[in-house]
């Protein structure tokens, strides 16, 4: 309760949702490189996010949710502590904007693999159950790295292969009709097409939720989907969505 009480204390504010960008140092080491996307649908409440990587199982840590809470996703340097506290924070009330601000300025870390400033080289992005939403690329994640907000959406990566991979998913989010998963299942689409991750890709996962949402009593997760290793995450993922999706066709 200490903890949470100095993580509300910090109302600073301040976090836009406009295109950010920026070149990292080519001393520093490189880390895991992700692109995601955190979206909301107003015609059904389900609030939700997708991820892509090359590296290992990227849907173990990055992705958070809870139904009439929020999500969130944290990557770059990934300290997996900030979706639990940014949940929290979304359940004492305080704004997406304030919650970035607050984690990242509680964030006591001393280091990591030599860095003097590890927060400065994370990245995170917090949405609230009414798609309100705050992103953040810090100036020392690896490039290219930058975040891009939409209509009920902020997409965000670092390693890419440009701006254009931001851009391109959330154009293709705003512009997918249908359900929520089909709708962040064609943002990493047009992520990918726009080369993703520079590197290539290995894993992909999505997470959605709404309160009572999911199949059987009292389950409020509507969708959960890793896949953890493959040559071809995105196009594995994607099988998985249409086949989940068939449910909500008539």
């Amino acid at each position: 309760m200490k903890h949470l009480l100095a993580l509300v204390a910090v109302l600073c504010l301040g976090v836009g949702t406009r295109a950010t960008s920026h070149e990292s140092r080519a001393t520093e080491p490189e880390f895991p490189g992700t692109f995601s996307i955190l979206g909301y649908d107003p015609q059904t409440g389900e609030v939700g996010g997708a991820v892509a990587s090359r590296v290992f199982s990227v849907g173990n840590g990055v992705l958070w949710g809870e139904a009439e809470v929020g999500v969130a996703a944290t990557q770059a340097i990934v300290d997996v502590s900030y979706g639990p506290k940014a949940l929290a924070l979304l359940r004492a009330g305080l704004a997406p904007d304030t919650i970035v601000k607050a984690i990242l300025d509680s964030d006591p870390d001393p280091g990591l693999r030599g860095q003097r400033w590890p927060k400065e080289g994370r990245q995170f992005a917090v949405m609230d159950a009414k798609g309100n939403y705050a992103a953040y690329t810090g100036p020392r994640a690896d490039a290219w790295a930058g975040n891009k907000g939409g209509q009920h959406c902020t997409a965000q990566g670092n390693i890419l292969a440009g701006e254009s991979v931001v851009l391109a998913m959330v154009d293709a989010f705003e512009k997918t009709p249908g359900h929520l998963s089909l709708r962040l299942m064609a943002a990493l689409d047009a992520g990918n097409a726009e080369g993703g991750d520079k590197r290539g890709r290995q894993s992909a996962a999505m997470l959605i939720v709404k309160k009572d949402g999911g199949v059987w009593l009292h389950n409020d997760v509507v969708l959960r989907l890793q896949v953890d290793d493959n040559p071809e995450p995105i196009k594995e993922l994607r099988r998985l969505v249409e086949m989940n999706a068939r449910r909500f066709r008539r």
